[in-house]
């Protein structure tokens, strides 16, 4: 005899092929997004080869991400931050 309370209802229940796809899909991502953070990784080392600086290149890469309001007002806090701290 089964007890209904412990039966797991049918929308609950998974197969394991359906999992497996599901942790295998996230493997082939994950060797993927390593795969390309390697290939970032070379293009930053080919660009200091030639000589950029490359944390410039890194903090330019993160400024196009981002709304040029929210850089403006950020900009504008660390003009004021080093004027009162005798940095200007």
């Amino acid at each position: 005899m089964q007890d209904d309370e412990t039966a797991a209802p049918d929308s609950y229940k998974v197969t394991a092929g359906e999992l497996r796809q599901f942790v295998e899909r996230i493997e082939r991502l994950e060797q993927e997004k390593k795969d390309i953070a390697e290939q970032i990784k070379e293009v930053y080392a080919e660009a200091k080869g030639r000589g950029y600086d490359t944390k410039a290149m890194r903090s330019i890469i993160s400024l196009r991400k981002r709304d040029k309001d929210d850089i403006a007002e950020q900009e504008a806090v660390i003009a004021l931050y080093k004027e009162a701290l005798g940095m200007s």
